[in-house]
């Protein structure tokens, strides 16, 4: 175990819903109406308010969803008021270093709106990261993006009835390759193929392995488990389809950022309680450990954080989760599956400093250690969330791609390949 960085804050005594993490088999929310219910969550439908019952011109969701909004706004400007007033809050937000600062500064520059304010179509419309990442490669004239051998998009036909589109990037060589299955994030409401095109080609090189980039259902169209199952199903895709795409599916890793951090372990989660094959190992970039806890000291230190802050994870919440109860499902909670992480492959865990899911990445590497796994962990200061792509404009974004390509080729049992063009 190897843990650099890392915090040495406690963890709560884990329960054991492990039996529940197949996710065909989720457990309906009771259905019983009481005005104690409305009273907690005035958003919400009960059995006598359909999405079509109209008040006073408008549908009873919507109304329910411009309430939240509002909670939302209120939420946000009261956080931002305390920060203001009380220094002692603020718990002294780490500086980004120079590399990282020119990235937000063009991010700054790009003009977008806090997503917390915005619907999730407006949102998916606003910069990313990504896109200030492409902006600075233009004016620094750093070509992109970077060449691998082959890229492939194709469309998988699920048994649920619904076609997952993926992208297959292979490197130069002759194979048969190691795979890795690779899961974007974006608070499983935002972002896609395009947005996280950086990390599959930077894996494919360093790896030399065979990456293929998932997409998923997204929110609140298709609230959890949606992306959950469909990563699944690709998972086992990956697993069949071998002598199509020149890999070798028994050294098959996963690698998620963010929501697909928590996808990545949910996967591993899942394939334990369906007799499915585990990967043989899983990387977790700045996972969403605890959507339920927004309590943490990188929540307090990073709460007004850049890309990501504390009013955005809320939002992502709200428009993900189906219930309240959802926040205590193992496969969005991880630290709440209990003795199901001791079948957890080995694991690299990779954070950065200034992003509030610091910390809950840091209990995960202290919860799969206390429960027998092997883990790395590095914590990379003076950067934030979203830095992992970043590896044409930011050298800890490269660090980082290194750290994760040396565990999976240890996994794997390969050498290092040579970068390859297309």
């Amino acid at each position: 175990m190897e843990i650099e960085n890392a915090s040495a804050g406690g963890r709560g005594a884990l329960s054991d819903p492990s039996k529940s993490l197949a996710p065909h088999h989720r457990s309906k929310p009771s259905r019983r109406v009481d005005t104690a219910a409305h009273s907690r969550d005035p958003g919400g439908m009960s059995p006598r308010h359909s999405p079509d019952v109209r008040l006073g011109g408008e549908t009873y969701a919507r109304a329910g969803q411009r309430r939240r909004l509002a909670c939302m706004q209120l939420t946000h400007l009261a956080t931002a008021t305390l920060l203001a007033l009380s220094p002692a809050l603020q718990a002294q937000q780490a500086m980004p270093d120079p590399q990282m600062q020119a990235v937000l500064d063009e991010l700054t520059v790009l003009n977008g709106q806090p997503i917390a304010l915005l619907s999730p179509e407006e949102a998916r419309k606003q910069p990313s990261p990504a896109d200030a990442v492409l902006k600075l490669m233009k004016k620094l004239d750093i070509k992109g993006p970077e060449p691998v051998g082959d890229v492939d998009n194709k469309s998988v036909k699920l048994g649920a009835g619904h076609d997952i589109d993926v992208r297959i990037y292979t490197p130069k060589g002759d194979g048969p390759f190691p795979v890795i299955l690779y899961i974007h994030g974006g608070g499983w409401v935002i972002a896609d193929l395009d947005t996280y095109d950086s990390s599959p080609r930077a894996l494919c090189n360093a790896v030399g392995a065979v990456v293929v980039s998932t997409a998923y259902r997204q929110a609140p169209e298709h609230k959890f488990p949606a992306a959950h199952e469909d990563v699944f199903a690709i998972y086992q895709w990956v697993l069949k389809n071998e002598e199509k795409r020149n890999y070798d599916a028994t050294r098959l890793a996963v690698v998620g950022e963010s929501a697909g951090g928590n996808m990545a372990a949910a996967i591993s989660l899942m394939a334990r309680a369906e007799g499915v094959p585990l990967p043989v190992r899983q990387v977790l970039v700045y996972p969403v450990v605890a959507p339920g806890n927004m309590t943490s000291p990188s929540y307090l230190e990073n709460a007004e954080a850049k890309p990501l802050n504390k009013a955005m994870m809320e939002w992502f919440a709200t428009h993900a989760l189906a219930t309240r109860e959802d926040r205590r499902d193992p496969r969005l909670s991880l630290l709440m599956a209990g003795d199901a992480l001791k079948s957890m492959p080995a694991t690299t865990i990779i954070l950065a400093q200034i992003d509030p899911l610091r910390s809950e990445g840091e209990e995960l590497a202290k919860a799969l250690m206390e429960a027998g796994v092997k883990v790395n962990q590095k914590t990379y200061p003076g950067v934030t969330h979203e830095f992992f792509a970043m590896g044409a404009v930011v050298d800890k974004a490269r660090e980082a791609v290194g750290f994760a390509a040396a565990d999976l080729r240890a996994a794997f049992g390969t050498k290092p390949e040579p970068s390859g063009g297309e």
